[in-house]
């Protein structure tokens, strides 16, 4: 039986066989049972890491009391989900964020700043629940995830990919030009922005299936 601790891009916790290549965690949000309980956010300090680091072993999972282990499909739905990398076992791309931040939000500096500020990025401060942001589909940089018809989609080119717990597939042409319209985007401004810039690669850790 599958655990519930496979993450959407809208940051919900799901029940799927499927590990995915990024490892995260949030605190703990799951009961003595290993149930997950979405309305419990202990902290805001939402980091994604490598699924290795140093041998470390992490078993068993869900254990009580323990941090909750989540797992993504890979980093493009972690940061949509509002996770950013850790700063230990993926510090170059942490610093990365850090000299882009310092850059967006003068004055906001180290891991506290950035958590608060995607906190408030990712949920309403007041009713807890999810947020999403408006933006031209032009403007949009690659591994940006907005909604279409309600589900999931990554932005690559000139397509957009239906999100699965076990990959990309469904792909849609994505709008272009004046009629191009404004996109429901998931994935919180900060971590757009960390898309936007000039990296190779922009997205460290892509599924294959959004290759193909």
């Amino acid at each position: 039986m599958p655990l519930q601790n496979r993450v959407t891009p809208l940051g919900t916790p799901i029940a799927a066989p499927e590990r995915g290549l990024v490892y995260a965690n949030r605190g703990c949000i799951h009961d003595e049972h290993g149930r997950v309980r979405e309305s419990r956010y202990p902290t805001r300090r939402w980091i994604a890491c490598r699924l290795e680091f140093n041998g470390r072993h992490r078993r068993p999972l869900m254990a009580p009391g323990k941090f909750t282990e989540l797992f993504f499909l890979d980093e493009a739905t972690a940061l949509a989900a509002g996770h950013r990398p850790c700063g230990e076992c993926r510090y170059q791309d942490y610093e990365h964020l850090k000299k882009l931040w310092a850059e967006l939000h003068p004055g906001r500096v180290g891991a506290d700043a950035i958590d608060e500020q995607l906190d408030a990025e990712r949920r309403d401060p007041r009713t807890k629940r999810r947020r999403f942001h408006a933006a031209s589909f032009d403007e949009l940089p690659d591994g940006t995830f907005v909604l279409l018809e309600d589900q999931p989609h990554l932005v690559r080119g000139t397509e957009l990919l239906r999100w699965s717990p076990a990959g990309y597939h469904a792909r849609t042409p994505r709008p272009a030009g004046a009629r191009g319209g404004v996109a429901t985007v998931i994935t919180p401004p900060s971590l757009v922005a960390l898309l936007s810039t000039t990296r190779t690669p922009l997205v460290p850790l892509v599924h294959p299936t959004a290759i193909l």
